[in-house]
């Protein structure tokens, strides 16, 4: 009955594969990172017309103290500066 319910219902494949349904860390704001990890923003980019990406930007420890207390800009304006930029791709689970 598992490949009749798979054919139904396809998006039940995704579901159960990735398991994008589950947060970890449970009850987390994830859109609020600054709260669970030091010297990071969340912030979103717009890549074409009707995508917008959301990232984390997490400064280096170095640069740790200079962070503290820093709204947005400061940490858009550390993304050009010239530092290099490690760019992490997580895969396709819907959740950072």
């Amino acid at each position: 009955s598992v490949p009749f319910l798979v054919r139904l219902f396809p998006v039940m494949l995704t579901k159960f594969v990735f398991l994008n349904l589950l947060a970890f860390p449970f009850f987390a704001d994830l859109r609020r990172p600054e709260l669970l990890l030091n010297n990071t923003m969340s912030l979103y980019l717009t890549t074409e017309p009707g995508v917008t990406v959301g990232i984390w930007h997490t400064v280096p420890g170095s640069r740790g103290a200079e962070a503290l207390g820093k709204d947005q800009r400061w940490y858009e304006e550390a993304l050009a500066d010239a530092h290099p930029v490690i760019i992490y791709l997580h895969g396709n689970g819907g959740t950072r």
